[in-house]
């Protein structure tokens, strides 16, 4: 199979699209296309759903880990040839509240190394499988135990989460002027399993509170949209510990939400994302032990 042609594959997988793609690559999108038809020849596949993204299929997401560790190799070899611009491409897939938290010191530590290019894909710590199971990531920040194939799986700790408000709110919660179902809402997204959760722990109806949910796709936004009293809301213990001791936010109860945190990785001889991984563990010890 012509490495190119699998390079080319997995441009067109990361950048979503063949003209993207074909800018990265340095070539026409005419010979992207033309070597995406050669290798769906000569694999007698179709690989690739031509959508806007452009995704894989199920077949293309086989060649897609292949393209990837190819990748990974290919670039941990040059910079052990001394290449002085060599980066190792490392993508991985975490969820955006630990991003603005625990995970820093992973940008730090990476950092410090210098020679790896870290590609960070924000996804709900729900979903962040998926990717890795598509071949889109090498490592992923996940709800999920249990290892998928090809990869390994590490208890990196619990993240908690308390629900708060702006003193307003909390004080006609508090008083019963507002309820759980009544109270103004700020929401991540519509993939948003944390507040899900929370949601069914305190037996809150979805579909009532839905057209008072503000959705703020973005961890730093969520908080100020919370602290500002833009409505009720989940915050990682990071988060909420110093605002709650500023008096800034009141807690609603004291029935904070945990969830344990994996970290999956593909099962490659990498002294990269051995060294990656090595980092995210000692950077989740800022996690809730349990």
């Amino acid at each position: 199979m012509n490495p190119v042609h699998l390079e080319t594959l997995l441009a067109i997988v990361d950048e979503g699209s063949f003209d993207v793609a074909a800018a990265v690559l340095g070539i026409s999108p005419s010979a992207v296309s033309q070597r995406i038809k050669a290798l769906e020849s000569s694999t007698g596949r179709v690989l690739l759903r031509r959508a806007a993204p452009v995704t894989a299929t199920e077949a293309g997401e086989i060649l897609v880990q292949s393209a990837r560790r190819m990748a990974l190799v290919q670039a941990e070899t040059d910079a052990r040839l001394g290449h002085r611009l060599a980066r190792v491409p490392l993508s991985v897939a975490v969820n955006s509240d630990s991003l603005a938290t625990w995970f820093r010191r992973v940008l730090s530590d990476t950092a410090r190394r210098g020679d790896v290019a870290l590609r960070i894909r924000i996804e709900d710590e729900a979903r962040t499988l998926a990717m890795l199971r598509r071949g889109d990531v090498l490592g992923a920040v996940t709800r999920e135990a249990t290892p998928v194939s090809g990869c390994e799986s590490s208890f990196l700790g619990t993240m908690r989460y308390f629900p708060v408000a702006a003193a307003h709110i909390a004080e006609s919660f508090h008083s019963g002027h507002l309820t759980w179902e009544t109270m103004p809402l700020v929401g991540y997204g519509p993939n948003d399993q944390v507040l899900d959760d929370a949601m069914r722990e305190r037996f809150i109806d979805s579909a009532v509170v839905r057209a008072r949910v503000s959705q703020i796709p973005s961890s730093e936004g969520y908080l100020e949209a919370v602290r500002v009293g833009l409505g009720w809301g989940l915050l990682p213990q990071a988060q909420a510990l110093p605002l709650l001791a500023a008096k800034e936010l009141v807690l609603l109860d004291d029935s904070p939400l945990d969830i344990d945190l994996y970290w999956q990785r593909w099962r490659l001889e990498s002294e990269v994302l051995s060294e990656l991984t090595r980092s995210v563990l000692e950077a989740a010890s800022d996690l809730v032990a349990t």
